[in-house]
């Protein structure tokens, strides 16, 4: 029964090996790809323009038809190097908190320059800000605006090409709020007032004044709008894209490529929610006011320049004479920190906004997953020690189960001649040898398929833990120990090159860093500490199987790798203890041993 028991396990494996290559595949070149594609952009966009509208500024926006949101910025696109010429091409507000720093464009008072002050490019510190909103006039030009929509009784009300003033404060601080101004022909004022937190949240505060002779109805809108997209597709175990919660249908999600075949999506009315674009690490969504209902829609646009844009209309806002009203709309544009992006689901009533964090279907362990990693990064002050400890806990929590499974996998070592014994009796009689072994496992207590559980067991554990490494951002450039300096990227040595003493460029498939070493040798001992399987075909699948997954994981997280080779070594010494204590020969040094022994040969 042994060689069912290695046969199992090889299913169990085989099982493992598909879905890593199904789901996991392109993460070796994610983050190398993106980069490469950042700067090919750059260059591109540094040999063409493409000219669209009056001016770079965006004033050019054709004025949107009755009822409806703008779609188009307008503006000239100038080179990916001309930001600051872009910029500079508007009035602006500067804005200044701890986290953030940019401006506010006057024209269409649009948020369309946001730099994240903790968050640089890569884990050189010295490295450039993560530039999060770009000006329209760029090729990767993203912003967010909000407006409003008039009729012939309104006269011209604010959107994309409106020049707003500033009233007093002209510098954006979580202490020091901004206020503008505008007034049309019509007898109505607009008051904007913006607002910003410590960390992410804008409050946009519009106030409508109407000092004519008549009521008026207008309907507010806020858009987030894109022209490029992330340079590599994400892989399948992250959505990035076009993003909501609202109405009855809850969570949307739009990837680029099904919003460019879908071209429109309009779900159900809604009081709550909210809705935007999102990243791998960032995010930029609108939350609507809650006094009024609106319209969520997620669009893609082909005329002119393309672009991505999710976006919302409220119903009429009724202003009568001599009156005013007041619309407020929140803006997150930032880090997608989970403390952070809970504290704004919790603290300002934001429905579900701790979906913007993509936790997946198997979110009830990847939470679980995360909060203790995290919770012992709080106590270790190092994410590596963490991950470290969390293995541990896991160990523990699962130690019962384990210790049946190698007690059992003992046991069954013990009755191995008794099993020999029974296939030699009944060598011709397959029917009467199942039989005979079924009793022999019910008289010795023995579960066949008990040795499968330890390698099923992590299976799930491996999953949420490389969720967790990938999609959460306290996990980005988070650093180790030694040449480790970020846990989320694959380990950055290679043996092909003598781990750095030979100053050669490597494949990325001939990139095997020490820790994927480390693993292959710890997985390869683990392994040994079962008797060979006799099959032939078990026997070399038992042989290369460290080789394979040594080269498998050799792209993914270090910290993953980290979790797999800590996770082996205390399989090994629990395995081994297990065994001892119930009397069963551990055959690792036996294995070893027959492994490098030299072969007779046949005239010996």
């Amino acid at each position: 029964m042994e060689n069912n028991r290695n046969f199992f396990i090889t299913i169990a494996l085989s099982v493992l090996i598909l879905t890593l290559w199904q789901v996991f595949y392109m993460n070796p070149r994610v983050e190398a790809q993106r980069e490469a594609a950042r700067i090919e952009e750059q260059r591109v966009a540094e040999q063409k323009k493409a000219a669209e509208g009056a001016n770079p500024g965006g004033t050019g926006t054709p004025a949107p038809p009755q009822g409806g949101i703008p779609t188009a910025p307008g503006g000239e696109v100038v080179t990916a190097a001309g930001r600051e010429q872009a910029l500079a091409a508007t009035s602006r507000v500067k804005i200044d908190t701890p986290s953030l720093e940019g401006s506010i464009n006057l024209t269409g008072a649009r948020l369309d320059d946001i730099k994240l002050k903790h968050y640089t490019e890569t884990v050189d510190k010295n490295s450039p800000e993560i530039e999060l909103l770009n000006p329209s006039a760029l090729a990767n030009g993203y912003f967010a605006e909000i407006g409003f929509v008039g009729n012939d009784k309104t006269g011209a009300v604010p959107g994309s090409d409106t020049v707003w003033k500033v009233d007093g404060n002209a510098t954006l601080t979580p202490a020091t709020p901004v206020t503008l101004t505008y007034a049309n022909d019509k007898g109505l004022t607009f008051k904007r007032t913006f607002s910003v937190d410590n960390d992410y949240m804008f409050t946009v505060s519009d106030t409508v004044q109407n000092s004519g002779a008549a009521a008026v109805s207008l309907f507010n809108y806020g858009r987030v709008t894109r022209f490029d997209k992330p340079a590599v597709a994400s892989i399948y175990v992250l959505f990035e894209g076009l993003i909501g919660f609202t109405g009855e249908e809850g969570l949307q999600e739009h990837k680029y490529a099904s919003i460019e075949t879908d071209r429109e999506f309009k779900p159900g009315k809604s009081t709550d929610g909210w809705l935007g674009i999102t990243d791998k690490y960032w995010a930029v969504t609108l939350v609507p006011t809650q006094k009024q209902p609106f319209q969520p829609r997620y669009a893609y646009f082909e005329d002119g320049r393309n672009r991505y844009q999710s976006d919302f209309l409220t119903d009429p806002i009724n202003v009568d004479a001599g009156q005013s009203a007041t619309v407020e709309t929140e803006v997150f544009a930032g880090a997608k920190e989970v403390g952070k992006i809970n504290a704004y689901a919790e603290d300002r009533n934001i429905k579900r906004f701790d979906l913007l964090i993509d936790w997946g279907w198997f979110h009830f362990i990847t939470k679980p997953m995360f909060w203790l990693i995290d919770t012992l990064y709080k106590f270790f002050g190092n994410f590596g020690l963490a991950i470290l400890a969390t293995t541990v806990v896991v160990k523990a929590a699962f130690y019962p189960l384990a210790n049946k499974s190698y007690a059992s996998m003992a046991n069954m070592k013990k009755v191995q001649p008794k099993m020999l014994e029974i296939r030699e009796k009944y060598a011709d009689d397959k029917m009467k040898q199942q039989q005979a072994m079924m009793e022999l496992y019910k008289t010795e207590k023995i579960n066949p398929i008990a040795g499968c559980w330890p390698v099923a067991l992590q299976i799930p554990v491996f999953f949420a833990l490389y969720k967790v490494l990938y999609i959460t951002i306290e996990m980005r450039h988070a650093p180790f120990f030694g040449w480790i300096q970020d846990l989320a990227a694959p380990d950055p040595t290679s043996l092909f090159n003598l781990f750095g003493l030979i100053p050669i460029t490597l494949p990325q498939m001939l990139m095997i860093g020490v820790w994927p070493l480390i693993m292959g040798v710890t997985m390869f001992l683990q392994m040994r500490m079962n008797p060979t399987p006799p099959d032939p075909t078990q026997a070399a699948i038992f042989t290369w199987m460290p080789v394979i997954f040594t080269f498998m994981m050799a792209g993914f997280p270090a910290g993953l790798v980290i979790y797999w080779a800590w996770n082996n070594l205390l399989s090994i010494i629990q395995q081994g203890v297990i065994m001892k204590r119930q009397g069963a020969k551990i055959e690792l040094w036996d294995n070893l041993v027959a492994l490098f022994r030299k072969k007779p040969s046949p005239a010996e």
